[in-house]
């Protein structure tokens, strides 16, 4: 019989196929493990196996943006408050081992203890498609990025008078233009100038493809950040692309970073100390999100380059004695303050609202499932 009375916490380490928990009474004593299915139903029998042990308190969970992203959905439904808790530290690991009921207890002890407190990221909104589109146009990037450097390789290497055909063009999609209209004789594939066109319009194909989706997605992803962040698209140097991986890192509901440092911090953008004897100076921290850190390099680049504001605050500093590097430095902190009230604005009209937190217990009875469940 489950104590009505008594408070639980649970920790979750997710698979691929299935999810491991760990149920922990509020003394720390271990109540349980078991495994479920990647599946609706079962994500509903992990949560009334966990509500099977006592009420609710938090559920600890590995994976949050990944493989155990459906779980998320299925507790933020519930109302049930879901911790992110990182990979066990691997001093840990070699005390207790490694194995998934393991990981599940090690994960619902961290949240049990407080070590663990993020708040997973929203992945049921705009945030989470503009996500999924954002991802699809960088490996289209990527891919054409390859095709052009082996379109490159190939064309050094072809025959004297394939290779001075392509030098009308100076650049490499120019090339990639002209490589459309080879016209290989397919009899004589046995020759390296008719093999070398074949694969040279093959290339220029690819990358003709590529553009066009690329085009395509990136139309797409202005629409939808225009729709999400109309205020941060507005900003100078900061275009749908950038937009969108700072949202990414952000997530939907934003609110779960405390404040516009925690911001800047995730984005690899907070100074922390870097002095030595004589020299006092600062760096930034080397951790979070090394995506959202390219984007506000990118963005102070460019307002060094087209913001009159910009480029006083640059000359000053560099009478006071500090470089570029440092320069730079300073100017993400400063731009990953303005991006995060600017965002918080923003998701604050289109997040979701926060549903009230409710318990969930079970207790026995009789029904279709041979559980009765009461939600008060």
């Amino acid at each position: 019989m489950t104590d009505g009375n008594r408070r639980v916490v649970a920790g979750v380490d997710a698979h691929t196929d299935e999810h491991h928990a760990a149920v922990l009474d509020e003394s720390g004593r271990l109540l349980g493990t078991a495994a479920f299915a990647t599946t609706r139903e079962g994500y509903e029998q992990l949560i009334a196996w966990v509500a099977g042990h006592g009420v609710i308190d938090r559920i600890g969970v590995e994976s949050t943006g990944s493989f155990a992203a459906g779980l998320v959905r299925a507790l933020e439904e519930r109302a049930i408050v879901t911790v992110e808790v990182n990979q066990p530290h691997a001093h840990t690991r070699h005390r207790r081992g490694k194995s998934d009921p393991i990981d599940a207890e090690l994960a619902a002890r961290a949240v049990l203890s407080a070590v663990a407190s993020a708040v997973p990221k929203h992945t049921a909104g705009i945030v989470e498609a503009i996500r999924q589109l954002s991802v699809t146009r960088d490996s289209a990037v990527k891919a054409r990025s390859a095709a052009l450097n082996q379109l490159e390789n190939l064309i050094i290497t072809a025959p004297d008078e394939l290779r001075a055909a392509l030098t009308q063009r100076k650049t490499l999609p120019g090339k990639a233009t002209l490589c459309l209209k080879l016209r290989p004789d397919l009899t004589r594939l046995r020759e390296p100038a008719q093999a070398d066109k074949l694969a040279l319009r093959s290339l220029a194909r690819r990358i003709r493809d590529l553009d066009l989706e690329i085009n395509e997605l990136e139309r797409q992803l202005d629409r939808l950040t225009r729709s999400a962040a109309p205020r941060t698209t507005r900003l100078l140097g900061v275009g749908a692309v950038h937009t969108s991986r700072l949202l990414i890192t952000a997530g939907q509901n934003i609110d779960r970073l405390r404040s516009e440092a925690a911001f800047a911090r995730i984005c690899a953008a907070a100074p922390i100390p870097a002095s030595s004897g004589r020299t006092t100076r600062h760096r930034l921290d080397r951790g979070g999100d090394r995506q959202a850190n390219k984007t506000l390099h990118m963005i102070a680049v460019c307002r060094l380059r087209h913001c009159p504001r910009t480029q006083a605050y640059a000359a000053r500093r560099t009478a006071e004695g500090l470089s570029k590097r440092d320069i730079i430095r300073c100017l993400k902190r400063y731009i990953a303050r303005e991006l995060y009230h600017s965002l918080r604005a923003d998701l604050t009209s289109v997040a979701p609202p926060t549903p009230p937190a409710r318990e969930l217990t079970i207790t026995c009875g009789i029904g279709p499932t041979g559980i009765s469940r009461r939600r008060p």
